[in-house]
């Protein structure tokens, strides 16, 4: 047997803060959002965007009101260039949204970043380099006053190209990138000597970024990281703290929220995730979680199947089936006890009561989903949620003794196709089971006299052969029940009925539901007519044509 050889690997170390405030604090504002699809989740696709497909997944990002995007790398690439350049000359960028772009520390790529912006009104010039620890002791090689250089240098050329162009409303930002592997007291060293160069104040303040560049620790250790920093660097009151959490650990949207509680005002990731690796922070994910607690998100999601679309089409990605909020399936329960339990909270919820619905943390139809898909069947489900649907898509009301009999009938079936039954294959089932079949009896005409004692004759056809039939009664079904016995020759007694409308109006089909039970089996016979009566005597006779006696006599 083959095992990991585990010892190779150091646990991460945790902070020293008996004093951590976090952890008592909670979200009660959005923070401010910034996607960066276009470039960190963009250079991540193993076939990046066209033009054409970066056109449009940008105009979703303006649609669902995102207004800081980090548009690309544009000294790296020459379509991110070109692309940038046609958001400028083409009046593609609205007065409330800011683009970002990325460049290195490096003088010629600042130069080319800031050509690329020509004409632009706002943007932020977003600067990094490498701090972790095994950045520069095992890729530059360098002291901890060598990186340091290397981003006062870069501040220094980001400010000079800013003076230099003083038309836009330039902000800056700085990433010591992978923060999340830095020693604290040299993030908080490097970002102060950034801060010297750019000078911010409340009124102009920059953006520092803290990036779980490689998400290395539990989010509660991220969370005390950011916290520490926030209280150990100068000019806090000028500065907008940002985090860009990776999802290395799958642990990327905890992370963010418990930086949010920590003192992080901004939030950059990408649409469902998508990043290098295992991803960016889903920052659909986080801004539905700030919802789910009644939260604005200050995001447009509402029309969640038209987001996936753009970004399952642009990006050439799958969503999961499960992914959270937006999967195919995670409003859909199979379970039986799932289905009952969900059916009940909302046949019991009022259109003001907030929404405390089992199973369900929001309801569906806020982001266009609608509650038929809720529920499906297949060999696990229940009664509740068969009744769910029928009443659903067709206004069927089962009353509780056809749900547990027809639950039965629907178990079997999914049991013997091993799949899954769509609602039409539900409906089609209950319909064969008990409103129609072959070789039956038909009621054709009837007339009902009414005095002391209700009479009834009607005209019963099977296979082209018409059989006139007679009874009397307390009410014409009363009537009708004792001709079918007489005629038939058989015993048996009516057990349950049930009846109502299928929609609202005078115009609306009756439905009726009736079950007879025989000394030898119980029957259940259903029937739909525009008039309440004749859908009550054809149940009937559905029932009846079900009894074995019956069946053997029709079939000969």
């Amino acid at each position: 047997m083959t095992t990991f050889n585990h010892s190779k690997y150091q646990a991460f170390p945790i902070l020293n803060m008996p004093n951590r405030q976090w952890p008592n604090k909670s979200i009660t504002q959005a923070p401010q959002w910034c996607s960066v699809d276009l470039r960190d989740g963009n250079q991540a696709l193993v076939e990046p965007m066209t033009v054409a497909q970066k056109r449009r997944y940008y105009q979703l990002l303006l649609a669902m009101g995102f207004k800081q995007i980090e548009v690309g790398f544009p000294a790296a690439s020459k379509m991110d260039f070109d692309f940038v350049r046609w958001l400028i000359e083409e009046n593609m960028i609205p007065d409330d949204v800011t683009i970002q772009v990325l460049t290195q520390a490096r003088e010629s790529l600042i130069e080319k970043t800031f050509a690329a912006l020509k004409g632009v009104k706002q943007a932020i010039i977003h600067v990094y380099n490498s701090t972790s620890t095994v950045q520069r002791e095992l890729v530059f090689q360098k002291d901890r006053q060598g990186i340091i250089d290397i981003a006062v240098q870069g501040a220094t050329w980001v400010k000079q190209h800013a003076d230099a162009n003083p038309g836009p409303c330039w902000q800056f930002e700085y990433s010591p990138e992978s923060f999340s592997g830095t020693e604290l007291d040299f993030s908080v060293d490097i970002c102060d000597a950034v801060n010297a160069v750019w000078q911010p104040t409340p009124a102009n303040p920059v953006i520092i970024n803290l990036p779980a560049t490689v998400e290395m620790s539990t989010p509660n250790v991220f969370a005390d990281q950011v916290e520490w920093f926030c209280e150990h660097v100068q000019d806090r009151e000028a500065i907008t703290v940002s985090v860009h959490t990776h999802n290395d650990r799958g642990c990327a949207v905890a992370a963010a929220e418990l930086a949010v509680m920590a003192g992080a005002d901004r939030v950059e990731g990408t649409l469902l995730g998508n990043g290098e690796r295992t991803g960016n922070m889903d920052i659909i994910t986080m801004a539905m979680n700030l919802y789910s607690q009644g939260i604005d998100p200050k995001l447009n999601l509402g029309d969640i199947d038209n987001i996936i679309t753009t970004i399952t089409e642009c990006t050439k990605l799958p969503v999961h089936p499960r992914h959270p909020y937006v999967g195919e399936l995670v409003y859909t329960a199979f379970s039986g006890s799932h289905q009952d339990a969900i059916k009940k909270c909302l046949d019991r919820r009022k259109p003001e009561d907030s929404w405390n619905v089992a199973y369900l943390p929001i309801d569906p139809t806020d982001l266009n989903r609608t509650l038929k898909h809720v529920i499906r069947v297949n060999s696990q489900s229940g009664k509740g949620g068969i009744a769910y649907l029928l009443e659903q898509e067709y206004g069927v009301l089962l009353p509780r003794w056809l749900q547990v009999e027809f639950s039965c009938v629907v178990q079997k079936k999914s049991e013997a196709t091993a799949s899954e039954l769509m609602i039409p294959q539900i409906w089609q089932l209950f319909k064969s089971t008990y409103a129609s079949s072959d070789d039956v009896y038909k009621l054709m005409e009837y007339n009902v006299s009414h005095g002391n004692i209700d009479k009834i004759q009607a005209q019963l056809e099977n296979a082209g052969e018409l059989t006139a039939i007679t009874g009397e009664g307390n009410g014409a079904l009363t009537a009708f029940m004792q001709a079918l016995k007489q005629h038939f020759n058989i015993e048996f007694d009516v057990v349950n009925f049930s009846e109502h409308a299928l929609s609202k109006g005078a115009d609306a089909d009756a439905i009726a539901y009736l079950q007879v039970q025989t000394a030898t089996q119980s029957v259940i016979g259903v029937a739909v007519n525009s008039d309440i009566l004749t859908a009550s005597l054809t149940a009937l006779l559905n029932a009846v044509n079900q009894i074995e006696v019956i069946k053997n006599l029709a079939a000969a």
